[in-house]
């Protein structure tokens, strides 16, 4: 038996308890004492603050009613200064009034135990929030080596510079154009970033080819949507991006692929995604062309709808922007090369950018 793999959910939950009051932490200890469990102590706020500093924790025990630095205000400066936003914060509290329950809500915690207590209680409470911990960081972990898989990706071919960051800069821009929700925003700018991660599956043989591709090659290359969708489905934070991993290289007619599928069959936001992708292409250098000016691309854009290719509602709002704004698609100079790893790991976290 392989013994190299370590389930998170074997290791011992770590908890800091935090309360000025001796007592109080000999108590928390002895009910938590077992092998099942990790205790670090901390006697006040500042003492707190330095060991959550250097050391990670699945729950932290905090008393409420402390001198100097309250549970409230401990709570506060986790979330702000520290900002462990996932970390579960239990708050031990001889209050019982809603009042003083919604301040601490407001300040950070997660949940509330009244003294005095039973000590089975405190470990179902420290046991429920330490286990959506692990499942959380272990959700956290899958998704960003995905998102490190999307930056190899992109990193294999050096003519495609930072494409996914300027698909995820133009991409908001036409949504809002669209009059997209944040909730579609988001998923544009994480597709982005995935769209063609499914090409970590495609021999450099054909990635990086510089002569045309034959009928087998690019039989290969097709499957990248497929193989991105099958690293992606599991997460249930992508579900709303997946479809543009798979679906993004469907035409309007029904002659893309992997699915053939044509019309509104194409996935809304495939749809949207594709024609930023198109254009990124157009108005970048490859080895194979230059960067297009903007009156040849709304050439080829009027051509592919003409075709039958793309959207016929939607390509006249991107050519709108193309008319009228065309500089609003150009990637703003602090996110481009240099700054690539910081983009990616921002719409990862939140879909948004962080100056």
């Amino acid at each position: 038996m392989d013994n190299s793999y370590i389930n998170v959910e074997d290791q011992p939950y770590r908890v800091l308890i935090v309360d000025d009051d001796p007592v109080h932490r000999i108590m928390e200890r002895e009910i938590l004492s077992t092998s099942d469990y990790m205790l670090q102590e901390a006697a006040n706020s500042e003492e707190a603050l330095e060991i959550l500093k250097r050391e990670d924790f699945d729950v932290v025990l905090l008393d409420k009613c402390m001198p100097d630095m309250d549970g409230d205000q401990l709570c506060r400066e986790i979330r702000g200064q520290l900002q462990l936003s996932l970390l579960p914060i239990i708050m031990v509290t001889g209050y019982n009034q809603c009042e003083e329950m919604m301040i601490s809500m407001l300040a950070g915690a997660n949940d509330f135990i009244n003294k005095p207590y039973n000590p089975s209680e405190l470990i179902m409470r420290v046991n429920a929030a330490a286990h959506k911990k692990r499942l959380t960081d272990q959700l956290d972990n899958t998704e960003a080596l995905l998102f490190t898989i999307a930056r190899m990706v992109e990193a294999k071919d050096s003519n495609t510079g930072d494409h996914c960051s300027r698909l995820a800069h133009s991409a908001v821009i036409f949504g809002k154009k669209l009059g997209l929700s944040n909730e579609d925003l988001i998923n544009l700018r994480r597709g982005a970033v995935l769209h063609d991660i499914g090409k970590m599956g495609v021999p450099d043989s054909i990635l990086l080819k510089k002569s045309a591709l034959t009928k087998d090659e690019w039989h290969i290359m097709h499957q990248h949507t497929l193989i991105g969708e099958y690293m992606c489905k599991e997460l249930k934070t992508l579900q709303k991006t997946i479809p543009i991993i798979r679906s993004h290289h469907e035409r309007w007619n029904g002659t893309g692929y992997p699915d053939g599928v044509e019309g509104e069959g194409i996935p809304f936001l495939a749809r949207v995604f594709q024609i930023v992708d198109i254009h990124d292409a157009l108005a970048h250098n490859r080895p194979y062309k230059k960067a297009l000016a903007v009156k040849d691309i709304i050439q080829i854009f009027e051509q592919e709808m003409e075709y039958g290719w793309r959207d016929p509602v939607l390509i006249p709002v991107f050519l709108d922007i193309l008319y009228n704004d065309a500089d609003s698609l150009v990637l703003p100079r602090e996110h481009q090369a240099g700054s690539g790893k910081n983009a990616f790991d921002s719409i990862r976290q939140t879909g948004i950018y962080h100056k």
